[in-house]
């Protein structure tokens, strides 16, 4: 079915607008002044933290009241105040478990338009495209909790463009997505932005894949004030250097090279023997694996969205057995010589010797500031105070987070969470460290920081495995490569 086309997209203005969140001192966006017309399509730039988010959030009319924080100037969508407008609005979060609202695929997508009155005979056809559009190829009563992150943005995006709406936001829609889907998903949306005339706005730190597709790009600094605005191959060229420093992404940037070779005769500290990973009752998403992990290496773990990747990391991370095979630590790395499988080791043996960082960084947070988490595993592990309290200064600063010290970790912008996460586990040192997607959301400076942080770690013998889509990422660090190939089912995490 061809979708009916709509009216044209929305106009967008924003004349001194600012919003600074409850407890903040410091404000998110301040004074930004930004006029889009209908239907064009707008690459949104800026280093992590910049406030991109918050002005797709006070697009989208999802800032709340006077009590989540303080607004200044004006926004208007088609005159209007967004929240006023949110039947023409779309938007795909950072965070796509935050936009799976239904527990099978079908409903979630129909979600919006039953909420904004789609005539009922249009609703389910138009499911059905959208699902095919961003290629999510599963029955309609599919469990949305057996999703990998990946399919979950898919999906976050079929909801949105099924409502043909003026307005299209999007907060990094690709982050989660290997390099096939990344190119479905963009053309997907150029499709739906050429079907409709929507208007879309959309937040990358990378900026190739976007380029071709977008007539415009904002570039906003620090304090998110407009540093350039302009067509975009002209803009991203004439403004390369500055753009660089700022931490975003430019084709063919140069990539930082990370001089270390790890050690030919490292020891093994876990091994895995026809190991199936998966989740009861189901059947597995991997099967016949045998890994070692060693020690000072770095193991990138890559594959399709929905091939198991996040299963293969929480199960090597010892928080979810194996279905069949073994998993099992070697030598003096194992707690005793009778408890060598991860997942029956006690929490504080996991602490010291395999720590993970999950997909989604607030899942492990577990205290009101910044700091509190970063000292949350050495205070578990009765460390030093003051030794704890001059590393977490030192890994704050490093990461660029020590302004946000006082902050609560759920305030943070989408990159501030996941480098929070890298570093509440390393400062605790363990000899493993599992991380699922470590580079999500970082701009091109502390991208560069955690990637030498990681080497550095190896370098002093702890053993990484990243799940990745980050070709760079494998590009520049991986010693060993684990490519899982798609899995023969359709759920996967």
């Amino acid at each position: 079915m061809t979708p009916q086309r709509r009216p044209g997209g929305a106009q967008v203005t924003a004349q001194g607008w600012g919003w600074q969140h409850a407890g903040q001192h410091r404000w998110a966006v301040r004074d930004l002044d930004l006029s889009i017309e209908p239907g064009q399509r707008v690459l949104l730039l800026g280093p992590s933290g910049s406030g991109k988010s918050t002005i797709l959030h006070g697009l989208a009319g999802l800032l709340g009241s006077a009590e989540d924080g303080r607004e200044a100037g004006c926004l208007r969508v088609d005159g209007a105040r967004p929240a006023e407008q949110r039947s023409r609005i779309g938007m795909v979060l950072q965070d796509p478990d935050a936009q799976v609202i239904l527990s099978r695929v079908g409903d979630d997508v129909a979600f919006g338009m039953e909420n904004f009155r789609v005539p009922r005979a249009d609703i389910w056809p138009r499911v059905r495209d959208a699902l095919e559009s961003v290629g999510l190829d599963l029955p309609l009563d599919h469990d949305t909790a057996h999703l990998s992150g990946g399919q979950k943005q898919r999906l976050a995006l079929a909801g949105v463009l099924a409502m043909h709406p003026g307005l299209i936001l999007l907060d990094e829609p690709t982050a989660n997505l290997d390099p096939a889907g990344v190119a479905e998903v963009r053309d997907a949306v150029t499709a739906a932005a050429d079907l409709t005339g929507a208007t879309v706005v959309v937040v990358e730190h990378r900026t190739a894949v976007w380029l071709p597709v977008v007539d415009r790009v904002v570039v906003l600094g620090e304090d998110g004030d407009v540093l350039a605005d302009g067509p975009p191959e002209q803009t991203v060229r004439r403004e390369s250097a500055r753009l660089v420093r700022s931490g975003i992404w430019v084709p063919d940037g140069p990539v930082p090279v990370v001089d270390r070779t790890p050690p030919a005769d490292a020891e093994p500290l876990l091994r895995a023997a026809d190991l199936s990973v998966g989740y009861r009752p189901g059947p597995p998403l991997q099967s016949g694996l045998d890994v070692d992990i060693r020690r000072g290496h770095i193991t990138a773990v890559t594959g399709p969205n929905g091939s198991g990747k996040s299963t293969l990391a929480l199960t090597l991370g010892g928080l979810l057995p194996p279905l069949a095979g073994t998993l099992e630590a070697l030598g003096a790395f194992a707690p005793s010589p009778r408890s060598r499988q991860p997942v029956r080791w006690r929490a504080k043996d996991l602490l010291t010797r395999i720590t993970s960082v999950f997909q989604d960084p607030e899942h492990q947070f577990l205290t009101g500031t910044v700091r509190d988490e970063i000292m949350l595993g050495p205070k578990a592990l009765k460390r030093s105070r003051d030794q704890t309290a001059a590393l977490a200064d030192a890994l704050l600063d490093r990461l660029r987070l020590a302004h946000l010290a006082d902050r609560s970790p759920f305030t943070l912008s989408g990159g501030e969470k996941r480098r929070l996460s890298v570093a509440t586990v390393l400062i605790t040192r363990p000899g493993v460290i599992v991380l699922d997607e470590p580079t999500f959301g970082q701009d091109r400076r502390t991208w560069e920081e955690l990637i030498h942080l990681l080497a550095e770690l190896a370098d002093d013998g702890t053993a990484v495995v990243a799940v990745t889509h980050d070709a760079e990422f494998v590009d520049v660090l991986a010693d060993h490569r684990i490519d899982l190939p798609l899995a023969a089912v359709g759920s996967a995490r």
